[in-house]
């Protein structure tokens, strides 16, 4: 059975480049493969992640909606939010998934004749398109 203490602190990066509602979602991901969250564990309220690190609730409302959306968490109205079964296996296939992706577009560029620079170039102008979105 999980305590009422939240098991994760949360932490912003201003200069990681990746939007703040992304930090929260991945820094839950990352906690639960390194086996620092495990089912049941509670999450801290919005109210206590805003002033932990001074942040817009909004931004932490869409952080969580995004791990439920995930099937990372569970909301319980009146009790907070809260790791869902099977989430462990989850972060991990995810993230095992889209590293397996990402070496399957790597080689693809490379046999068309992209050099490394290039990706490089490419997948940061990626990333700096969806900072902009995101702001």
């Amino acid at each position: 059975m999980a305590s009422n203490d939240p098991t994760i602190r949360f932490r912003l990066d201003p200069r990681s480049g990746v939007s703040p509602y992304r930090q929260l979602v991945d820094q839950v991901r990352e906690a639960l493969v390194a086996g620092r969250l495990q089912p049941g564990d509670q999450l801290p309220a919005v109210r206590e992640v805003v002033t932990q690190i001074t942040i817009n609730p909004n931004t932490v409302h869409r952080a969580y909606r995004e791990l439920e959306y995930l099937g990372l968490t569970i909301p319980q109205r009146g009790l907070g939010t809260f790791i869902a079964a099977g989430a462990v296996d989850e972060a991990g296939d995810d993230q095992s998934n889209a590293a397996k992706r990402l070496r399957l577009l790597i080689d693809q560029m490379r046999a068309q004749g992209a050099s490394d620079d290039e990706i490089r170039a490419l997948v940061s102008n990626r990333l700096e398109s969806e900072i902009d979105a995101d702001s």
